[in-house]
């Protein structure tokens, strides 16, 4: 049986704050994999004002039963007061790879 797998979208400021969020999720088998895609203009309203900021886009591959955790230790990293956390779901792939992702995210036995 293959475990519901999400792709999840966040941004951070800097290339280097994307790069130590996407190594922490990985290692904490958050995320299976984390592609990171540098320099993206985002335009926005915040507080009322027009907002073009340059942040770094983490596009993000876990599980359902890990979204919650996986959230969690993005509010934590991030410097953002409101951090953009948006989960979608996978309605199809490739067996294997969707496999791959749930054993990368399963946690280990104590």
């Amino acid at each position: 049986m293959t475990v519901e797998t999400r792709v999840v979208l966040t941004t951070c400021g800097n290339d280097e704050d994307a790069k130590a969020l996407a190594r922490a999720l990985v290692e904490r088998r958050l995320a299976a994999c984390v592609n990171t895609i540098h320099s993206v203009t985002s335009t926005y309203r915040w507080k009322g004002e027009i907002q073009q900021d340059q942040e770094a886009l983490l596009i993000i591959k876990t599980t359902a039963p890990r979204l919650a955790a996986l959230e969690q230790a993005i509010r934590e990293h991030s410097k953002y007061e409101l951090p953009e956390l948006i989960a979608l779901p996978v309605v199809s792939g490739a067996p294997d790879y969707l496999a791959w992702v749930g054993e990368s995210v399963a946690k280990l036995e104590d």
